[in-house]
C-alpha cells in the first residue's frame, strides 16, 4: 500500500486559485497516477499530482501529458470519466461510505457519496459550487482532439464537503488518485495505488492507500 503526507501550506486559501500553481509546484507533496492495473489497456500518459492542504481545504494541482484530448460535458453530474479525466476517492478510515471527485479536463465535476458503483448519494449544486477549480481551457464541450496534448487541473475540496473536521483533522485519510479516458481513441485507466482485480474498476476502497495530514 502506497503512501503520503499532506503539506500544510495556509497561504493557499489567501490566494486566488489561478495563482497556486507555483506554490503547489515547490512546496506540495508530488506523486504520479502511473500504475497499469490492466495490460489490455496498456497506453500510459504522463500523469503528476502536487498535494497540500490549508486550513479548510485540500488542493490538488493535476498535470497530464498525453494523446488525445476530449471534454464532452461541461454540467457537473455529467459521466466525465468518458473524456479526459481525473479522479480523487476517499473515505475515512473506519467507515464504509467513500466519496468520489471526478475531473474532466475543462473542470467539470462528477461527485457523490457511495457505498458502491451503484449506491450512492449525489452532491447538491451548492455541494458542487463548493469544490472551487482551475483550468487554462474554457468551461465549453469541445470533441476530441487528436495529437500530443499537455493540461493542468487545479482543484480545491472542502474537508467539510469530505465529511472531516477542519479544526480536528484525523491523522490519516484512505485514497487513491486516477486517470481514465473511457471513450477516446487511446482508453486507458492508471491508478497512483494499484488494483488487484481483474477489470477495470475504481471503486474499490479495499486498494485506496494511506493518505497523511
Amino acid at each position: 500500500m502506497k503512501n503520503l503526507r499532506v503539506p500544510y501550506l495556509p497561504a493557499l486559501d489567501v490566494l486566488d486559485l489561478s495563482s497556486v500553481g507555483f506554490l503547489l509546484e515547490t512546496k506540495a507533496q508530488r506523486a504520479y497516477i502511473n500504475v497499469i492495473n490492466w495490460p489490455e489497456y496498456a497506453y500510459k500518459p504522463i500523469v503528476a499530482f502536487d498535494v497540500a492542504r490549508s486550513d479548510f481545504n485540500l488542493y490538488i494541482r493535476f498535470f497530464v501529458r498525453g494523446n488525445s484530448l476530449k471534454a464532452s460535458y461541461e454540467e457537473d453530474s455529467s459521466p466525465v470519466h468518458k473524456d479526459s479525466c481525473v479522479e480523487f476517492f476517499m473515505k475515512k478510515v473506519d467507515e464504509e461510505t467513500y466519496m468520489n471527485f471526478e475531473f474532466n479536463c475543462i473542470g467539470a465535476c462528477d461527485a457523490a457519496c457511495r457505498i458502491s458503483r451503484v449506491h450512492k448519494t449525489p452532491l447538491s449544486e451548492e455541494e458542487y459550487a463548493s469544490i472551487r477549480r482551475y483550468t487554462h481551457f474554457e468551461r465549453k464541450a469541445f470533441d476530441e482532439k487528436k495529437g500530443l496534448h499537455e493540461w493542468e487541473l487545479v482543484v480545491a475540496i472542502p474537508f467539510s464537503l469530505m465529511g472531516l473536521e477542519p479544526e480536528n483533522l484525523p491523522e490519516k485519510i484512505l485514497g487513491n488518485f486516477y486517470k481514465c479516458a473511457d471513450d477516446t481513441d487511446t482508453p486507458h485507466y492508471l491508478s497512483w495505488n494499484p488494483i488487484a482485480v481483474s477489470a477495470p474498476d475504481f471503486h474499490r476502497p479495499d486498494f485506496f492507500g494511506e493518505i497523511y495530514f
